[in-house]
């Protein structure tokens, strides 16, 4: 059976895989939140809506990104004038949602919920990959070949990790890149893998026929499955 891990990063498409009321994810300002939990702690609520919605989606439009300082991840919900009333309220075009107090005193209102979903870091699963990129996995022993999507920000150990769904004893190969074996705590630039998608696009060629290729060659201690 293959190894199960925690992933540090997420592919946008691997966000948008999860976009229903019973699995639904966001991402926003650079991070990864499952917000199944929060939907199914206040099913039936109206103010669900926006953020069902959103499912799949980043929404890192629905906050204030001026001056936001990485090292104290303390995201806020952008904000305008009320027309009338001449008060900064929560700018929410997308309609009012869970944790948004209404833009009016309201004796419905209750606002002993505790830290508003987007600053519950419990939510919060991972980073968004600011890059993704594709490679070629080649199984110098069946010849096999399987394309992944990965995230720039991975080691190659979490590549690795990523590959147990094609190969269940994928730890039993050593991974090599044109001839040298890689470093499997580095990522791919750093193992000498670049990312040349900038390079083909300038010189309009189809990325997709010039993927790196990394091949896997099989070692005698076969991991269990």
């Amino acid at each position: 059976m293959a190894p199960t891990y925690k992933q540090r990063y997420y592919t946008p498409l691997e966000v948008e895989q999860h976009s229903s009321s019973k699995d639904l994810w966001v991402s926003f300002l650079g991070k990864v939140y499952n917000l199944t939990p929060l939907v199914e702690k206040n099913g039936g609520n109206i103010l669900l809506k926006p953020i069902l919605n959103a499912g799949g989606k980043d929404i890192s439009h629905w906050f204030n990104t001026n001056g936001t300082n990485k090292s104290d991840f303390d995201p806020q919900i952008r904000t305008h004038i009320d027309g009338k009333t001449g008060c900064e309220v929560p700018y929410t075009p997308q309609g009012r949602f869970i944790h948004i107090p209404p833009p009016y005193p309201s004796a419905s209102w209750a606002n002993d919920f505790g830290t508003p979903w987007w600053k519950d870091e419990s939510y919060c699963i991972g980073h968004l990959s600011t890059k993704t990129r594709k490679i070629r996995i080649i199984n110098t022993l069946t010849s096999q070949e399987h394309t992944l999507e990965v995230c720039s920000e991975e080691t190659l150990e979490e590549i690795l990790n990523r590959f147990y769904k094609y190969n269940k004893h994928a730890a039993s190969y050593t991974w090599k890149y044109n001839g040298t074996n890689l470093t499997m705590t580095k990522t791919l630039e750093q193992n000498g893998v670049k990312d040349e998608d900038e390079e083909f696009y300038e010189l309009n060629f189809n990325e997709e026929d010039w993927l790196p290729a990394i091949h896997i060659y099989f070692n005698d201690d076969l991991t269990e499955a």
